[in-house]
């Protein structure tokens, strides 16, 4: 089989060896600054813990001098990591180099990232510095850092839009005051491809002592090609890159990890290069990063976004069952989700559609397929996923939009600052009868599920909920989504009321009553011989 990546294969792959790129995490540092996306000190702990099992190689926890939180978080996460390198970002001033040293005094290794704005713009208009003020600047920031962490890295802040001759000279003095480490920053996002290859190599042959230290990529998004110009550093020599979970960070945000581990992975063979990341934790870290936000990324994000492994064409469908390369390049669980997920739709297929029905344990002949397929059809045009809740109605000759057995009649909760919350519901069923019942909880969703459960003696483990507003303003409507398992399936429910907890309850019900309307249409066990 020809492999497409034979002519453009990198010399290190060809001899079998592979250099190692160093991934530096900023997610705690550039990442938290993004509006929205400030973690507590626990949230921050939690996430680094998380980073370093992935296998970052630096950790950028935070800037000390910032503020006091800052500070502290930094020197919690010090003291924590044991495989990673914990760094913290100081000016090359001293006040902020001794802060970032106090910060990370007890680190099983420690890197003080030190930085300057070199740019002709930076200069006149952010620092009011000459030339040769900045030069002296950095060399005497990097050579005060040295005598008091493990290691030093030096940024030239927007370094992409710096005099390249400048540029080189600032670097080597940073080199000569003793950083092992030399970040040429895109800090606003404004260079291409080529033009960042053609600076790194630029550089690698003009900066003194370039040899001895490694150089790094940090590049901003702002149109939208951080990762493409962090893997031209790359080609270009660059065995540091600089990056976030989800790509989060200022403005556009940064270049993202997850993005760049996986194009080193997949075009191995173009790159020749490798990472320490376990690629299988990228998913989990992602969702553990919008869980402690409370912000979710695109479905359609590359590597992490609920789109990427996903597919509903028809066309698209019917390949991946034949074989799942024609419209996948790598594999979900190498980035930790469990599967590909074929999205019934109305663009789906009969090959789709059967073969999720068999999965369900529906075998219809081909008669019965196509009645089902025609009703499908009709449905998926007024839904935009049709749920295996909505296929087993179908399959079973239900209407998918059935409402019932259990309606809701009453719903009240009470929640109290720092204890606990409870809720009280009342439940009619279809057949007449009525159910009360009330529960306490961590909060009033929770509280109303415990409740619900109890009336309809059905057991729900709760794997995911969302909340978003339909509309502005402060009668706008609140829908919630919900995914339980129950037996061995999955199930979701949705739910719309101006009162978020009652659209919870009301996604609740939707399960509960899928599950009762699927038993109920089950075949009776034979009874045994007597």
């Amino acid at each position: 089989m020809h492999n497409p990546d034979s002519n453009n294969a990198h010399p290190a792959a060809a001899s079998g060896a592979a250099e190692r790129v160093r991934i530096f995490d900023t997610t705690l540092r550039d990442g938290e600054q993004t509006p929205g996306f400030a973690m507590d000190a626990r949230a921050k702990l939690r996430l680094a813990q998380a980073l370093e099992a992935l296998g970052v190689d630096v950790l950028e926890a935070g800037f000390p001098q910032a503020s006091p939180d800052d500070f502290a978080a930094v020197a919690q996460i010090a003291s924590t990591l044991r495989s990673t390198t914990t760094c913290a970002l100081a000016r090359c001033q001293d006040g902020d180099i001794d802060a970032a040293a106090r910060a990370l005094e007890t680190a099983w290794r420690s890197r003080i990232h030190v930085f300057i704005s070199t740019s002709p713009v930076h200069r006149e208009h952010k620092l009011g510095m000459s030339r040769q003020q900045v030069l002296d600047a950095a060399h005497a920031g990097v050579a005060r850092a040295r005598e008091l962490c493990h290691e030093v890295e030096f940024s030239a802040e927007d370094a992409m839009r710096t005099e390249p001759e400048f540029l080189a000279e600032v670097l080597s003095a940073a080199v000569a005051a003793g950083a092992t480490t030399l970040n040429v920053p895109d800090t606003v996002g404004y260079m291409t491809p080529a033009e960042v290859a053609a600076r790194f190599a630029w550089l690698r042959a003009h900066v003194r002592g370039a040899a001895h230290v490694v150089f790094s990529a940090h590049c901003h998004d702002d149109l939208g090609l951080a990762v493409a110009n962090s893997l031209a550093a790359i080609e270009a020599g660059a065995r540091q890159v600089e990056c976030t979970i989800n790509g989060i960070g200022e403005r556009a945000g940064n270049a993202a990890l997850e993005e760049i581990v996986m194009a080193l992975k997949v075009r191995a063979a173009r790159f020749g290069v490798d990472t320490r990341i376990d690629s299988r934790k990228l998913h989990p870290t992602s969702r553990l990063l919008c869980q402690l936000t409370g912000q979710n990324v695109q479905r359609n994000k590359a590597i992490v976004g609920d789109n990427a492994f996903a597919h509903e064409s028809g066309i698209h469908q019917h390949g991946m069952l034949r074989h799942r390369d024609t419209y996948e390049i790598m594999r979900p669980q190498d980035v930790g989700i469990a599967d590909t997920r074929l999205v019934l739709g109305k663009h789906s297929g009969r090959a789709a559609l059967r073969q999720r029905l068999a999965v369900l344990g529906h075998a219809p002949d081909a008669a019965a397929l196509e009645a089902i397929f025609a009703r499908f059809k009709t449905l998926a045009d007024r839904k935009r996923e049709v749920l295996d809740d909505d296929l087993d109605a179908l399959a079973l000759g239900h209407d998918p939009d059935a409402q019932g057995p259990w309606h809701l009649v009453q719903l009240g909760t009470s929640t109290q600052l720092g204890g606990s919350a409870s809720a009280s519901v009342r439940l009619a069923h279809d057949d007449g009868r009525q159910a009360s019942e009330a529960a306490l909880g961590d909060g009033p969703v929770d509280a109303v599920l415990r409740a619900i459960e109890r009336a309809t003696g059905s057991t729900l483990d709760l794997a995911e909920f969302q909340v978003r507003a339909v509309g502005a303003g402060g009668d706008a409507q609140g829908q919630a989504h919900l995914l339980a398992r129950h037996g061995q399936r999955e199930w979701r429910g949705h739910g719309v009321s101006t009162d978020i907890v009652e659209a919870t309850a009301q996604a609740a019900l939707a399960i509960v009553n899928r599950i009762a309307r699927q038993q109920a249409a089950a075949p009776a066990p034979l009874a045994a011989n007597q």
